[in-house]
Order: C-alpha cells, then sequence, then structure tokens
C-alpha cells in the first residue's frame, strides 16, 4: 500500500519525543559508542537542546507516515538544517513501527522525504546512521547516498 506524510498533530509530537529519547539511547548504546545510562543522558541532553524552552521552527518538520488511515511510522525533517547548508535538507529521525517493516515503507519514506525536501527548494538530503544498523545503511546505499564521514572506535 502506498505511503504518505501527515503532519504530526502537537499531542503525537509530544508523546513522541519521550519514546524517541529512549529510543536513541537504546541505539547509542546498541552501537557501543556509551554505556546505558551515559546513552541516556547523552539523549536527554540533546532532546531538551533542540526542543526544550524553545518556540517551535518552521523548519522542522514532523510527520506521520500513514498508508491508508493506518500510521505506520515517523518522519523528523529539517528543511533546511538551522545553521548548516541552506540549500540541505536533514533526515534526524524515520521509523516504521515494528509491525509494519519489511513491507518497503522505509523506502517510501525516504522517498518522500527527499519529494519534500525538493519541493522546499532544497537540492540535497543528509543523514546519520549507526555503524550497526545494517538495515537502514542497505537502503540509504540502495538510494544513492553516499559516505561523507565515519566515527570509528576499538574497545580496548
Amino acid at each position: 500500500m502506498e505511503l504518505r506524510l501527515r503532519p504530526a498533530t502537537a499531542d503525537e509530537k509530544e508523546a513522541w519525543m519521550s519514546r524517541f529519547s529512549a529510543d536513541y539511547a537504546a541505539d547509542i548504546a546498541a552501537s557501543g559508542s556509551l554505556p546505558l545510562e551515559e546513552a541516556r543522558q547523552k539523549a536527554e541532553n540533546e532532546v531538551r537542546a533542540k526542543f526544550a524552552d524553545r518556540p517551535a521552527r518552521a523548519s522542522q518538520l514532523f510527520f506521520r507516515l500513514i498508508t491508508g488511515e493506518q500510521p505506520v511510522g515517523w518522519l523528523w525533517l529539517a528543511v533546511p538544517v538551522p545553521g548548516g547548508d541552506p540549500t540541505m535538507a536533514w533526515v534526524n529521525y524515520v521509523q516504521i513501527d515494528e509491525k509494519f517493516r519489511g513491507r518497503g515503507y522505509g523506502r517510501q519514506a525516504m522517498l518522500l522525504a527527499q519529494g519534500e525536501a525538493a519541493a522546499r527548494g532544497m537540492t540535497s538530503v543528509g543523514l546519520n546512521v549507526l555503524g550497526n544498523n545494517a538495515v537502514a545503511r542497505g537502503l540509504y546505499d540502495s538510494l544513492g547516498y553516499q559516505v561523507t564521514a565515519q566515527q570509528m572506535k576499538k574497545v580496548l
């Protein structure tokens, strides 16, 4: 079934932020970058820095990914990135709910993000992906994304 974007409501966005912080911390810890407690602190600090005590920025777009009338995931797109390249959008977060994965919605979500960015005059889209997320890395590779920076670590 075809996917579409719907702007997230204020209530949806509020509920999403608390889940996002927890999920982000778990991803950081799973990547081996930080122990879970430090990852939680990092995630909370970053979420607080981006959202706390600030009015909503026009450049920060939050969407529900919808098929039919069913929400199946989230997309957070910055158009353009505040303080960055004025012609580059940034996929800050894309997530397909677990029970809807494996149906091509991730690919459709990225194509929708690219279309939304292009419609707003952007000429490129950037994103970050953790090294242990092979599924996402494979998707981004297949869509033509190129590595522009890479962090590496060796545990001693």
